[in-house]
């Protein structure tokens, strides 16, 4: 299929985005900060895909190489966002929140929901949603993270541990909620 995607062959091509669409729409949904951008990102990431296919060499997977470019095209389309819509809180002040966090309450885990949890977690300030995405779905180490954000290896590392503190105390904070449904 890939060589004929290569030809340009547009059966071809639609097949490997119904093969891919979906997989690939989650990934962008975790880094955009809306559905209409998400969607965006995904377009972009096919339009790369298709004018790219020179690249994969085949050293892996396909859907892994198809992937990492909508890592990538999300999280240009986060800091396009950020870019049009400066009035986000700064980091200084998301860690000044995050530090005065109290500890959860661990069971609030066991009384969600997936999509509770993914509501949660796009609610997560952009560049915290970034890297606990990066670290704990994409399995990107520090460094790597560090590199793609342009931010200190540090800064992933306590960003991070703050996204991880603002999404339980969110969670605590849900649980009454949660517990009635």
């Amino acid at each position: 299929m890939l060589v004929a995607c290569r030809r340009g062959d547009e059966a071809a091509q639609l097949r490997l985005y119904n093969q891919l669409a979906y997989g690939l729409m989650g990934v962008c949904l975790r880094y955009c900060p809306n559905r209409a951008e998400a969607e965006d990102a995904l377009q972009n990431t096919f339009v790369k895909l298709f004018t790219r296919l020179d690249q994969y060499r085949g050293e892996g997977p396909f859907e892994a190489w198809a992937r990492r470019i909508a890592v990538h095209t999300s999280l240009h389309a986060m800091e396009q966002h950020r870019l049009r819509h400066p009035a986000s809180p700064s980091a200084a002040d998301l860690e000044e929140h995050a530090a005065a966090l109290p500890s959860p309450d661990p069971s609030a885990l066991d009384q969600l929901a997936a999509a509770d949890l993914l509501q949660h977690l796009a609610s997560l300030p952009p560049g915290y949603r970034a890297v606990l995405n990066l670290y704990a779905i994409e399995g990107y180490s520090h460094a790597e993270i560090a590199q793609l954000l342009g931010i200190a290896e540090g800064t992933s590392k306590s960003q991070l541990a703050r996204s991880r503190q603002l999404l339980a105390q969110r969670l605590h904070l849900a649980k009454p909620k949660l517990c009635q449904s």
